[in-house]
């Protein structure tokens, strides 16, 4: 199967509500999409705004090994000379040696979207196409809601198809605009084309609005269509596009395909994180393949078995696509679970270790007062450092006090704020007691402020710590504002990131065990464990 990846994360993805990338930004991720071994990456709409515009000019200075920038526009206006269509004359002026139009194929779009008769649509395909060859440019055309309009008057749309191959397109691209095609539909339509048009080549273009976009990508590439246009991570409007990452995995390793190397393969979850990092979107830990939970094993059984054999559950070695696998540990968790956590974590225990059945006995207990480790790896861990022979904390909690005020007096920051939080407390460290206070935004980040305050007066390096997120989960909600809480909060030192848990039917202290959790477990992380 020769298959030819096309890219289209920087104009269908970035339609998805929440993403706008810079100029700077699309640079870097086609240069990514390079490395990858994309063929093709769909850089925008040159004539839609000036950011594109810009883009594609900086484009022709990128040292691209392996992609070819595509400039994506639409057929020509209804009833104008084609050389005149500002669209068309931005996809010349874009540089771009390759365009993609996108035409109409369903009638309802023709008669009741573009207002115009189905011969004048023809006529826009045709001199579109042919103008642009005219012109030395490559051209795809990307037949719009061509399944929906193939089975509302399949002859129309397949008027439309033969309008762009008469024209000189290179490649006619099906696509399920809507995404609403079964794949059984998707699968006859596709042999109808190839046997009424015997097209050169053909693309598919699928959405996920049935949640079916990968399936009817790989379907349609073994049906023969060769060029797959789709986004990293699915991004896309509505239910976004075909995922490519899913695509590449499913291609490589699952069938065989040599769309990329093994070595750009292996650079998978990299680029998915990456993307997702400059799309402001927090990488989806349930995504096959490069998802953080993709190769995450939670029950007991599961545990013990790909301990022994890792195939036993996962259907490919995680470390082809970039990816680990992940043991969890939780009330489902049997002692295979806390020996491999253990070991990702560097901790050396063996079945037989009797301080492995403490700790499962441990784990369970804490669960049932409302903790939950699977999201808080640092907090296991610092539960297993306190377990051992010898562990010294490096400070004690003496006491703490909290408040939260409304009028009473003004708050130090001079914000304006008519709530004032103000947190207080005793810490110990070494054979002082540290008594420290400060105002926060709310009374956990008053407590945050105080406790470091604190801390740094003994181990100054801490101050490089910042907490990053912050959630708040009732653990059993029949209990109203009675209910144990459950508090996970997300750190960084600027290097890396690690979460912790407290629990509570206080929110407060559900907080401070959380906070210290993280000031703890950065500090035993640096050889500082004893308080004298």
């Amino acid at each position: 199967m020769d298959v030819v990846l096309y890219d289209t994360t920087l104009r269908d993805g970035a339609q998805m509500e929440g993403i706008s990338y810079s100029v700077e930004e699309k640079l870097e991720i086609t240069r990514r999409l390079d490395e990858l071994g994309i063929q093709y990456v769909e850089g925008g709409w040159p004539g839609s705004n000036p950011k594109d515009a810009e883009y594609f000019q900086k484009a022709q200075r990128l040292p691209l090994r392996n992609a070819t920038i595509v400039a994506f526009s639409s057929t020509r206006r209804a009833n104008a000379p084609v050389e005149a269509d500002p669209n068309i004359i931005a996809l010349l002026e874009s540089g771009a040696t390759v365009c993609t139009l996108v035409g109409k194929t369903w009638d309802l779009h023709v008669d009741k979207v573009l207002r115009t008769t189905q011969e004048e649509n023809l006529a826009m395909i045709a001199d579109s196409v042919r103008y642009l060859i005219a012109q030395g440019r490559r051209v795809f055309f990307d037949a719009e809601h061509f399944f929906d309009g193939y089975k509302a008057n399949p002859r129309y749309a397949l008027r439309c198809l033969k309008a762009a191959l008469d024209a000189g397109a290179e490649n006619l691209v099906l696509c399920d605009t809507n995404g609403g095609t079964l794949t059984s539909e998707l699968l006859l339509t596709i042999e109808r084309v190839k046997t009424d048009l015997r097209p050169t080549e053909l693309g598919i273009h699928v959405h996920n609005d049935c949640e079916l976009a990968v399936a009817n990508s790989v379907a349609a590439l073994q049906a023969g269509v060769r060029q797959v246009q789709a986004t990293i991570n699915g991004y896309g409007e509505r239910s976004g596009n075909a995922n490519l990452c899913s695509l590449i995995a499913v291609l490589k390793a699952k069938m065989g395909v040599n769309c990329v190397t093994d070595a750009q393969l292996s650079k998978l979850t990299e680029i998915s994180h990456y993307v997702s990092e400059l799309a402001n979107m927090r990488p989806d830990p349930r995504q096959p393949f490069v998802g953080l939970n993709a190769f995450t094993h939670k029950a007991g059984l599961h545990a013990d078995a790909v301990g022994k054999v890792e195939e036993s559950y996962q259907h490919i070695p995680p470390e082809i696509v970039g990816n680990h696998k992940r043991v969890l540990v939780s009330e489902l968790a049997g002692r295979s679970n806390i020996v491999q956590k253990a070991q990702e974590l560097g901790i050396t225990l063996s079945q037989n270790d009797p301080r492995v059945r403490a700790i499962l006995q441990r784990v369970k207990q804490m669960e049932s007062l409302g903790y939950q480790y699977e999201g808080a790896e640092a907090s296991f861990e610092m539960l297993i450092r306190r377990m051992e022979e010898g562990y010294a904390p490096p400070f004690e909690l003496v006491d703490f006090i909290v408040i939260v005020e409304k009028h009473r007096r003004a708050s130090a920051r001079g914000n304006g704020e008519e709530i004032l939080s103000e947190a207080t407390v005793k810490v110990r460290m070494g054979d002082t007691v540290f008594h420290t206070a400060d105002e926060g935004n709310g009374p956990v980040n008053a407590l945050d402020g105080a406790l470091r305050k604190a801390v740094t007066q003994y181990y100054p390096e801490v101050a490089v710590v910042k907490l990053v997120d912050y959630k708040v989960r009732i653990v059993e909600g029949t209990e109203g504002t009675e209910a144990q809480v459950r508090v996970l909060i997300e750190s960084t030192d600027g290097e890396k990131i690690w979460s912790t848990v407290g629990s509570s039917t206080n929110i407060i202290e559900a907080s401070w065990f959380a906070l210290a959790d993280s000031v703890e477990y950065w500090l035993s992380k640096r050889g500082k464990t004893a308080t004298v």
